[in-house]
């Protein structure tokens, strides 16, 4: 009976072992995610565009039609096609939290509402090699 139970033990405490550093690797992109979206959302609110620039993946992907931002200076002088055109941006992400993509955690969308109301221009988040970064914005209507 003593042998069965440390048998158990050993296997119980292999198990938490293995899934204790996912849970913590979870909680740690979250935490991760947290800090970017606080450094990046009060950079919008700002209007910050070089510190908005730093905290993005070049290409930035656009909408349909729209082309790619492919550099830091050229979001610097596109800021308005990407946060004011389609959506004011700075006060969508004063109110509202991103979501974590449903099949992959390594992805955050926020979508904010068009000149009538529709929550369809989405902002896009992606955590890579270097950290989280801003990497797409899509309207889902065009």
């Amino acid at each position: 009976m003593t042998f069965m139970i440390r048998t158990r033990l050993y296997s119980l405490s292999i198990g938490l072992a293995l899934v204790l550093p996912l849970f913590g690797a979870a909680q740690s992109n979250n935490n991760d995610f947290q800090s970017f979206w606080d450094t990046f959302k009060a950079a919008v609110i700002k209007a910050d565009k070089n510190t908005v620039a730093s905290l993005a993946k070049f290409p930035l992907g656009m909408s349909y039609g729209i082309r790619s931002v492919k550099t830091k200076s050229e979001l610097v002088r596109r800021y308005g096609e990407v946060f004011t055109k389609q959506t004011n941006a700075a006060k969508c992400f004063a109110a509202k939290e991103p979501e974590k993509d449903a099949s992959n955690p390594r992805k955050y969308s926020v979508a904010c509402p068009d000149a009538a109301g529709n929550e369809v221009v989405v902002y896009e988040f992606e955590r890579g090699p270097n950290g989280w970064k801003f990497v797409r914005l899509d309207n889902i209507n065009e």
